[in-house]
C-alpha cells in the first residue's frame, strides 16, 4: 500500500476582489493506487466536514503519492 496526501482546494474572493486558492483540508490516507486514494479521502473530508458532498466545500482536489507521513 502506498501513502498519499490529498488536498482540497477551492477559489474564493479576497476582500480586494482578487481570487486566491486556499485548501480547505489535507487528508493523508494509504491506498492501492491514487482513484483509492481519492475516494477515500473524499469519504473522510466528508466525515470530518459532515457534509454529504466534497464539492459542497472544496471546487479540486490534489493527490500526490509521498513515502513518509506529513
Amino acid at each position: 500500500m502506498a501513502r498519499f496526501v490529498v488536498r482540497f482546494m477551492k477559489d474564493v474572493l479576497g476582500e480586494n476582489g482578487r481570487q486566491a486558492e486556499i485548501c480547505q483540508s489535507i487528508v493523508e490516507v494509504e491506498a492501492s493506487s491514487e482513484g483509492h486514494a481519492t475516494e477515500l479521502a473524499k469519504q473522510k473530508f466528508c466525515e470530518n466536514q459532515s457534509l454529504c458532498d466534497w464539492s459542497l466545500h472544496a471546487d479540486r482536489i490534489q493527490v500526490k503519492q509521498t513515502e513518509f507521513p506529513s
